[in-house]
């Protein structure tokens, strides 16, 4: 018996997924075309704008499995033992994996629709985004032992900043991942350790100051 119209364009819209999937892992998103992906999926480029609006909504249906596995990594992590410290390193450096490995989804992650952490989201990726960002606000309260604050804000923007510009040195690097990971992890942990420290110095200076 022949699919059904309806299992027909569902098998459509997979070999198109997965053709997009293997370009913008082999060539990079930017580097990719519609007609490229429309060739390898077998079908013509007018077909693929039946199911998605544009490249970009193609990136986001592609990225968001795997966000949505960093997010619940993440929580785990946040709801572990031991120091707040070593959970928000841990998470820093999960972050820092995933996004080298997932180059990709990193780009969608912090470009599509992006608005202010402390802002409403306005769509699932940017929700997905400050959801990651309110597990290491709370991570960094919990170490710098703050309340809810401006401060703690300020602190926890810096922290992400960071973090976000390790990956920014790192997002053309030629070598793999894992290669970055195991040649720079030492780096990254102390980066993280300083910021922390620095934070802490920060805090007691200012209790210096409003103790005079």
């Amino acid at each position: 018996m022949a699919p059904s119209k309806q299992v027909r364009a569902e098998q459509t819209k997979q070999q198109i997924l997965q053709s997009a999937e293997k370009l913008f892992s082999e060539k990079g998103y930017d580097a990719v075309s519609i007609r490229e992906i429309a060739k390898l999926a077998g079908c013509s480029h007018t077909a693929i704008y039946m199911y998605f609006k544009d490249k970009e909504t193609l990136l986001y249906e592609l990225s968001l499995p795997a966000l949505l596995d960093l997010q619940q990594r993440m929580e785990r992590m946040a709801a572990g033992t031991g120091k707040a410290a070593e959970r928000l390193k841990e998470m820093g450096r999960s972050y820092i994996r995933f996004c080298l490995e997932n180059r990709n989804a990193y780009d969608i992650f912090m470009n599509a629709g992006s608005s202010r952490v402390d802002l409403a989201p306005q769509n699932e990726i940017n929700e997905l985004r400050i959801r990651i960002f309110d597990l290491l606000k709370a991570e960094v309260q919990r170490d710098l032992k703050l309340e809810d604050t401006e401060e703690a804000l300020a602190f926890a923007r810096i922290f992400y900043y960071s973090i976000n510009g390790i990956l920014h040195t790192y997002s053309y690097e030629h070598e793999t991942p894992a290669v970055l990971m195991a040649r720079l992890e030492a780096t990254f942990d102390l980066a993280m350790d300083v910021l922390l420290l620095g934070f802490k110095e920060k805090i007691k200076e200012a209790g210096a100051h409003e103790g005079q």
